[in-house]
């Protein structure tokens, strides 16, 4: 039924839950599975010039911590039955509902994965819910898990 799974990850619980079940669908319906880490835009304030050491410092702790997040689905992709074909993709500067949704339109996806905190009240009021602004924008079917 699905021939090419995109699971957002973060490298959180919640995204390491949402992992374990994308791999299983992928290895179920022999699809492909892209795995993407969106940093978030560098938090510029706008004061001041651009200090070019802090973007960097950002940028590189976004890429280590993708890095890290694609490690753990890439071991869950090779363990059990057969392996799960696995691209590990980041995308920067961009929102990450946006980058989500974008990415899987570019990747042709047919099923979007990815976990939830399952923030409530003011939490989700103050923070927004990136699931929902993703569920709300996808063209294509999106399963959340908590």
């Amino acid at each position: 039924m699905f021939k090419h799974i995109l699971l957002a990850t973060d490298g959180s619980a919640a995204s390491e839950h949402a992992a374990k079940l994308a791999v299983s669908l992928a290895r179920i319906h022999g699809a492909k599975l892209t795995a993407l880490y969106v940093a978030d835009p560098y938090p510029y304030i706008g004061v001041g010039e651009i200090n070019p050491m802090g973007y960097q410092a950002y940028s590189a702790a976004a890429q280590q911590l993708a890095a890290q997040a694609h490690s753990t689905v890439d071991a869950l992709c090779k363990q059990g039955g057969s392996a799960v074909a696995l691209q590990a993709r980041l995308v920067e500067d961009v929102a990450a509902a946006s980058g989500i949704v974008q990415s899987a339109k570019d990747e042709g996806a047919d099923l979007i994965v990815m976990g939830s905190h399952g923030r409530s009240g003011i939490a989700r009021l103050m923070l927004g819910s990136v699931a929902t602004k993703v569920v709300a924008e996808s063209p294509v079917p999106v399963l959340v898990t908590r």
